[in-house]
């Protein structure tokens, strides 16, 4: 598989703050979200390359250990072991470096899909190529798992614990708020055993969230159809909207027009892995119009087409 430039998923250079990261990343999951492109494959795929990528250069110590590790960022403490073990045993710092290629530093290699030989080669001979020296083979690795966890939006909004069986074992996975249908989590280490003692493979989950009947989700904003009554839309007045936290009241404003939209600030789906953080609901309204009158009401009817409203 190619190596993927997080960098370049999120259209970042390596400078960027956590805030451009952030910005980035929103843009990008808006974009291309599962629910606005049901049937394009590609966007789809995208967007669990900007979930990666996010999940990767938003966490302080998973980006500094890929930028100086590139593609085997996930690899870093096993080199770092190997490493304190070879100068435990040998007593030179230096020579591990030249002894490894040269590479005694990784924070000026340039990582690009072309790359041959160097810093990859180096990885072989540390991790699974041929014994090079003293470099000892690396234990094979354990199988990856795939998984899918369904949920319900209510479930999403909120950050909680579930139990998935995989195989025959059970793992209490904790579900971050805000989490967006089709997105994937690994969990490290809870995938195959590995032969000769190695390390065991790790788990991906992909969540899958139902269809709300209330509720239709756009990014971090929701949007929900209200019902008003007639009287209400003409003389205005006041109507109960349900969120996902509870109910709240708001007013009515006479003359409301059918499609007409309101926005309730912070009243939306929590932002992932963002404390304290909601995106809005969006409130469209329809009016209800009567299909029987009562002879009193009829009458008043009447007398208000004579007003030429």
């Amino acid at each position: 598989m190619a190596f993927i430039d997080y960098y370049k998923v999120l259209g970042l250079d390596r400078n960027a703050t956590q805030a451009d990261i952030r910005k980035a990343y929103r843009k990008l999951a808006k974009q291309y979200h599962p629910d606005i492109n049901k049937d394009n494959p590609q966007a789809q795929e995208r967007f669990q390359e900007i979930n990666e990528a996010n999940e990767v250069l938003s966490d302080p110590e998973k980006r500094k250990k890929y930028d100086e590790y590139g593609e085997h960022w996930a690899h870093a403490e096993e080199y770092e072991a190997q490493r304190h073990q070879y100068e435990q045993q040998y007593g030179q710092k230096e020579s591990y470096g030249n002894y490894m290629g040269g590479f005694g530093g990784f924070g000026d290699f340039t990582r690009s899909e072309g790359n041959t030989g160097g810093f990859s080669d180096f990885f072989e001979q540390l991790f699974g190529g041929a014994s090079h020296h003293r470099a000892r083979q690396h234990p094979l690795r354990g199988k990856d798992y795939e998984a899918e966890l369904h949920l319900t939006l209510r479930d999403a909004a909120e950050t909680h614990k579930q139990i998935l069986s995989i195989g025959d074992k059970s793992i209490r996975v904790t579900i971050p708020a805000g989490v967006f249908d089709g997105q994937r989590l690994k969990l490290r280490g809870h995938g195959g055993e590995a032969p000769q003692g190695g390390t065991r493979g790790d788990l991906y989950i992909t969540f899958r969230i139902a269809v709300d009947p209330t509720f239709t989700r756009q990014g971090d904003d929701l949007s929900t159809t209200l019902t008003l009554p007639l009287t209400t839309v003409l003389l205005g007045g006041h109507a109960i909207v349900p969120t996902l936290t509870g109910e709240v009241r708001i007013k009515v404003n006479a003359g409301t027009q059918a499609g007409s939209k309101v926005r309730l600030k912070g009243k939306g789906m929590p932002r992932y892995k963002k404390d304290n953080e909601r995106g809005d609901l969006i409130v469209i309204f329809q009016i209800s119009i009567p299909t029987t009158l009562t002879e009193e009401q009829h009458q008043l009817c009447i007398k208000l087409q004579q007003t030429g409203v």
